[in-house]
């Protein structure tokens, strides 16, 4: 796992290839990263299912009532079968830019 942080932002990404033991990381170091924004890049896997990304859902429930961003990064996928709850966009650059967005709503009141 890497992790890579950019002012108030954290990308977490897999090095390992193994998609469950990736998940048990996160969801056990969650504590570590909960203060900023987070960006799961799945990029490295080559077709996830909805199920994978769901398994995803109680970070992201608990990340956005702390009033923080959580966007999963994954190509070639079907994201409006995505469940309204979870951010899922196809490259980081688009992560960033929801991130940056939600944080100006946030700051505005919304």
């Amino acid at each position: 796992m890497k992790v890579d942080q950019k002012g108030h932002t954290i990308v977490i990404r897999d090095t390992q290839g193994d998609f469950t033991s990736f998940l048990m990381k996160i969801t056990h170091q969650y504590k570590t990263f909960e203060k900023h924004n987070i960006i799961i890049d799945l990029l490295m896997y080559e077709s996830m299912s909805i199920s994978d990304i769901k398994l995803f859902l109680p970070l992201s429930k608990d990340h956005k009532k702390a009033k923080k961003s959580f966007v999963i990064v994954t190509s070639d996928f079907d994201y409006n079968a995505v469940p309204s709850k979870l951010t899922v966009v196809p490259s980081l650059l688009e992560a960033h830019d929801i991130i940056e967005m939600e944080e100006i709503e946030r700051d505005l009141g919304f």
